[in-house]
């Protein structure tokens, strides 16, 4: 199970966002904080798999809070929840050591999918957020690298060189299921419709 420590301080989110994660057996709700402070305090020795916080928090904010946890414990994955869409905001999350961003408007079942993606190694995004992130990069980089994770980039990598799937899977020791999400994700991050288009982009020939 993958275990998972809420930073929510209005306390009708925090109390939805734990009945989500409740209702799947894939996953253990362990503690919940209304603080940033208490979070740091709790999180290094509670050791969750993930973290899922607000931006907006009383004192310090949420991304002061991931990267001082981050700092404490890189093993720990962080999934930002807020309202925020804004460029700068998604820019210092991911900065600070996030490694997902959704939306608090994102349906249940999408949280738990964000949840699962993050902890076998994905980079969830909600689309707006992925299509800002992807427009905002300096042209003279390829965005492709920056928006998505190192577990979706070698999967990508590994369909450029003429892997299968099933090969795909037993070469990075995961399930054809797994590979197959990975890969909905990356054409969903990448608003490309095949893993052509995708491959294409991640070498800059679209």
């Amino acid at each position: 199970m993958i275990g998972i420590c809420i930073i929510e301080d209005i306390v009708d989110i925090q109390q939805g966002l734990r009945s989500v994660i409740e209702s799947d057996d894939r996953l253990h709700w362990i503690r919940s904080f209304e603080t940033a402070e208490e979070a740091i305090e709790w999180i290094p020795r509670l050791t969750p798999d993930v973290v899922i916080t607000d931006i907006n928090l009383p004192g310090k904010n949420g991304i002061e809070c991931v990267l001082e946890l981050k700092n404490m414990n890189p093993a720990i994955q962080f999934i930002m929840f807020t309202i925020y869409e804004d460029n700068d905001q998604v820019f210092e999350a991911l900065k600070a050591g996030a490694t997902g961003y959704i939306l608090k408007n994102t349906v249940p079942e999408k949280i738990v999918e964000a949840i699962l993606e993050l902890h076998e190694g994905g980079s969830p995004m909600s689309p707006k957020i992925a299509r800002k992130v992807l427009q905002s990069f300096s042209k003279t980089e390829n965005p492709v690298l920056q928006l998505i994770s190192k577990r979706e980039r070698e999967v990508l990598d590994l369909l450029s060189k003429g892997y299968l799937y099933k090969e795909i899977a037993d070469k990075l020791n995961i399930t054809l299921s797994t590979v197959k999400r990975h890969l909905n994700h990356i054409y969903e991050k990448l608003q490309v419709q095949n893993k052509t288009e995708a491959v294409n982009k991640l070498y800059g020939k679209g």
